[in-house]
């Protein structure tokens, strides 16, 4: 029997990724709603109340809501792509390579990861968990998207000013992912966060530099990329670069395919002093859309990379 899965908010990025990676799927059954009562609350309502899985893709306040009109009784499970429930109790955090693919399988409510926490997280909690890195360092990171992944109101602002190569912005500091990053990487402190879109549609490159000679932890470039390779051995997602495998150059392409995977570096200095810890990943799919698709595989039941845009190795 196909599972029922209602996007609510489909008319966006994310939605319509969403759907355009459901449709055909024999597994499950979509409910849909016109465009005329895609803002209409009962509309909503029921079809929410309907739905074995309902994936929000909407504003923070919104999604809140869409949560506040689904009835406990109705067993709707829920993923929800937005940012309002990433640290709120009650809920799981949609990184099942970080958490365990079994505690997403058997989640009522996920909610997916932010797009640069993504990269951050992926990178940092699995070296802090191991203690080769401190809790209690302030961590800086510096991070690059496709300027997709500015949210609708960024978008429409990097459009109008006529696409300018690069668009710093969260100058003011308090962006809403600190939260998320400091919390699921086991961090004393939240990490000094520096973002920035650039004119192509998707991608985005993530980076941690690390002064190890400062830290002074003992801990070497070697042993590093050696606890992320066995961290996510067994991961078919994700890639730690083996050492003979260290590119020149770290680059986002303009006409850039959508792919679900997301690559990790470990670039160290000669004399191990200094490391950058580089992520690269699609803004729009381990950093959004492909996310919620493997965590609605899992938590129906099915292969987890059911549907994902791999590369073939």
């Amino acid at each position: 029997m196909a599972h029922r899965v209602f996007v609510d908010g489909a008319a966006g990025t994310t939605g319509l990724e969403i759907l355009d990676r459901l449709k055909g799927r024999t597994e499950f059954e979509l409910i849909e709603l016109p465009s005329d009562r895609r803002k209409d609350e009962a509309a909503r309502r029921e079809a929410l109340n309907e739905a074995d899985v309902a994936i929000l893709c909407l504003p923070d306040e919104a999604a809140r809501e869409a949560v506040e009109l689904i009835d406990p009784a109705a067993g709707t499970r829920i993923v929800d792509a937005s940012s309002a429930h990433r640290t709120a109790e009650g809920w799981c955090y949609g990184f099942p390579e970080l958490i365990g693919a079994d505690r997403v399988a058997q989640a009522r409510r996920v909610s997916n990861p932010g797009c640069y926490p993504t990269g951050f997280l992926a990178l940092l909690a699995p070296l802090v968990r191991a203690e080769l890195l401190p809790a209690d360092w302030p961590y800086t990171v510096h991070a690059v998207s496709g300027y997709s992944g500015g949210g609708k109101a960024l978008i429409e602002r990097f459009e109008a000013s006529g696409a300018p190569t690069y668009r710093a912005y969260g100058l003011l500091m308090g962006h809403k992912h600190l939260g998320e990053m400091q919390l699921h990487a086991g961090l004393e402190h939240a990490p000094l966060f520096s973002p920035a879109v650039i004119d192509t549609h998707r991608g985005m490159v993530t980076e941690i530099p690390l002064p190890l000679a400062a830290m002074d932890t003992g801990t070497s470039p070697v042993e590093l990329h050696g606890a992320l390779e066995e961290f996510y051995d067994a991961s078919p997602i994700v890639r730690v670069h083996p050492d003979f495998d260290r590119p020149d150059e770290i680059l986002l392409m303009p006409d850039a395919e959508p792919r679900d995977d997301i690559e990790l570096f470990v670039f160290p200095a000669a004399d191990g002093t200094q490391v950058r810890l580089l992520a690269r990943l699609d803004n729009l799919g381990k950093g959004a859309s492909g996310a919620a698709i493997q965590n609605l595989n899992l938590m129906c039941g099915l292969p987890e990379t059911a549907g994902l845009k791999l590369p073939q190795n």
